[in-house]
C-alpha cells in the first residue's frame, strides 16, 4: 500500500515538474517573442521615420506644382499624348512609347501634384493622342506647356528597335481641358 502511495507522487510530481518546465520554456518564448517583437517594431519605425525623411526631402526639393491649385476650382482635367509623325513609327511602338509617356507624367507629378492626378481620374483618364511634324515643333510646344505651369513628360527612346538612339518620341501633357487645349489644341488626331 505504501508503494501505490509512493507511486501516486511519483506520478504526481512527474507531472508537476512537466508542467513547471512547460510553463518556464513557454515564459521564455514569450519573453523572446516579445523583444524580437519590440525590436521589429523599432526597426519598422526607423524605416518609416528614413521614408518620410526622404518624401520630405524630395517634396522640399521638388516644390507641389501650379497645376494642383487649379485641381480645387477646375472639373475637367485630362492627357494629351503628342506623338512625333516624322519618326514612322510603327503602330506598337507608337502604343509602346505612348505608355512610357503617360507612366513617366503620372510618376512626375504623383507626389507633386496628387489633387491634379485624383482630378484627372475622376475625369474618366481622358486620353487624346495627336500628331506633331518635328521635334523642334514638340520642344516649343513643351516651352509652351512649361509657361502655362502645366505639367510634361517627354520619353527619350533607347534606340534598341526602330529609331535612332535619344530620340525623342512622345510628349505627354496633364492639366486642365482649357489649359491643355490651349497647347495642343491645334494639332491633328493621330
Amino acid at each position: 500500500m505504501q508503494s501505490a502511495v509512493l507511486g501516486f507522487e511519483m506520478v504526481d510530481w512527474t507531472w508537476l515538474s512537466a508542467l513547471l518546465i512547460g510553463a518556464a520554456f513557454f515564459a521564455l518564448g514569450c519573453l523572446f517573442g516579445a523583444r524580437r517583437s519590440l525590436l521589429n517594431a523599432v526597426r519598422l519605425s526607423k524605416d518609416a521615420e528614413t521614408t518620410d525623411d526622404k518624401r520630405k526631402k524630395n517634396n522640399r526639393e521638388k516644390p507641389t506644382l501650379e497645376v494642383e491649385k487649379l485641381a480645387d476650382i477646375i472639373d475637367d482635367f485630362k492627357m494629351v499624348l503628342v506623338v512625333r509623325n516624322d519618326l514612322k513609327m510603327g503602330k506598337g511602338k507608337i502604343a509602346a512609347q505612348c505608355s512610357h509617356a503617360t507612366l513617366g507624367l503620372y510618376k512626375k507629378i504623383l507626389n507633386r501634384a496628387p489633387k491634379s492626378l485624383n482630378r484627372w481620374e475622376m475625369c474618366g483618364q481622358v486620353k487624346v493622342v495627336v500628331k506633331i511634324e518635328s521635334e523642334d515643333d514638340m520642344l516649343v510646344l513643351q516651352e509652351r506647356a512649361k509657361s502655362l505651369n502645366i505639367p510634361t513628360h517627354i520619353v527619350i527612346d533607347a534606340g534598341r528597335t526602330q529609331i535612332a538612339p535619344n530620340s525623342r518620341t512622345v510628349m505627354a501633357v496633364l492639366g486642365p481641358a482649357d489649359l491643355v487645349d490651349d497647347v495642343t489644341g491645334g494639332l491633328k488626331l493621330l
